[in-house]
């Protein structure tokens, strides 16, 4: 089960005029993920100009919407590498 986005999400993807409806967020998020290695999220070619700007001013400006923001963008990181094959993994 895919766990519920934080309500700043569901604000952010509002605020960005997408459906802020876990579920669509969650689609949102397997869709685009993961970001270039070096993209930034307003770089994204995913998004409108004015949705991009609006992510842009948001994360330069560390606005009320930067945490969302960075938020948002973490999660459209590539998933973290299993922990169980590690070298220093216990057994």
């Amino acid at each position: 089960m895919i766990p519920a986005p934080p309500s700043s999400f569901r604000q952010l993807f509002a605020q960005l005029g997408l459906l802020d409806d876990p579920a669509h967020i969650a689609s949102f998020i397997a869709d685009h993920q993961p970001l270039a290695p070096g993209l930034r999220l307003h770089e994204a070619p995913f998004w409108s100009a004015s949705q991009a700007g609006f992510l842009r001013d948001a994360l330069v400006q560390d606005g009320e919407w930067a945490i969302a923001a960075d938020q948002l963008a973490q999660a459209l990181q590539p998933p973290a590498p299993e922990q169980a094959g590690s070298p220093t993994g216990g057994g």
